[in-house]
């Protein structure tokens, strides 16, 4: 039993640093964007300011999700464990940060719809909640979301990896699956209000339930569902897409 104690610290710290990551970029997202109006667009923030502010979310939202991953890898490791899963933070990170570029292209496009009639705002609200609930019911979004709730595969794979590289590829590869998972509930915030924080924190509970919980691949069902029930209901209740169909509800 002796050691037992320092070896279940060792294997806890890396989740914590993730963790702590995570609520770091919560902490700097409320403080420096939690107050500006939750409505569809860039916020009237240019390119580089937007992806700062989006790798942010994406850290405080997909991170504690990914912190069980992240202790699973760790334990791969022998030597150098501290700097190496900081590459294997930094490289997960960096792939959502990339997926930015295509969500602040979808957030200038909402922002103009916004500015259409409320009719064809609806519409533009609908197709959102459309295709992100389809595609939470594809056999791709199930094999990503399998990759992330049991990554044991991952790890011998990445244990073929060259030395110099295999962290940052690690992380890197890993990511894409994450964003392979996860991207069809980033889009909802395009309905929803990209800082809109009410819905960054009922999506962060879903993100992570889906990989974590035992029912996982059921509640990505449901919301699936959910999301496609929601591309019908928001042409009677337009205020379900904030900003986009006039439905008063932009402040929020």
């Amino acid at each position: 039993m002796i050691g037992g104690p320092v070896t279940v610290r060792r294997r806890a710290r890396p989740a914590a640093l993730l963790l702590v990551v995570a609520a770091a970029a919560w902490g700097l997202v409320v403080t420096r964007w939690g107050g500006m109006q939750a409505t569809p667009g860039t916020m009237s923030l240019g390119l580089p300011a937007f992806l700062v502010m989006w790798t942010l979310m994406t850290a405080a939202m997909m991170l504690p999700a990914t912190a069980p991953v992240a202790a699973l890898y760790a334990r791969t490791i022998t030597v150098h464990r501290t700097p190496r899963m900081v590459a294997f933070t930094v490289a997960y990170l960096l792939v959502w940060a990339a997926a930015g570029l295509p969500a602040y292209g979808l957030a200038a496009g909402l922002g103009q719809a916004a500015k259409l009639p409320a009719a064809a705002g609806t519409a533009v609200a609908a197709a959102v909640f459309a295709i992100s609930g389809l595609y939470q019911l594809t056999p791709l979004k199930d094999r990503c979301l399998a990759m992330c709730r049991s990554p044991i595969g991952l790890m011998l794979g990445y244990a073929s990896y060259p030395r110099q590289s295999r962290d940052l590829r690690a992380g890197a590869h890993h990511g894409a699956f994450c964003l392979g998972c996860c991207w069809s509930l980033m889009v909802l915030l395009a309905a929803f209000g990209v800082m809109n924080l009410w819905a960054m924190v009922v999506l962060t509970t879903v993100i992570t339930v889906e990989k974590l919980a035992p029912a996982g691949r059921r509640v990505a069902r449901a919301v699936g569902v959910a999301s496609i029930a929601l591309a019908f209901a928001v042409f009677w209740v337009p205020a379900l897409a904030l900003g986009l169909t006039g439905g008063g509800m932009a402040g929020m």
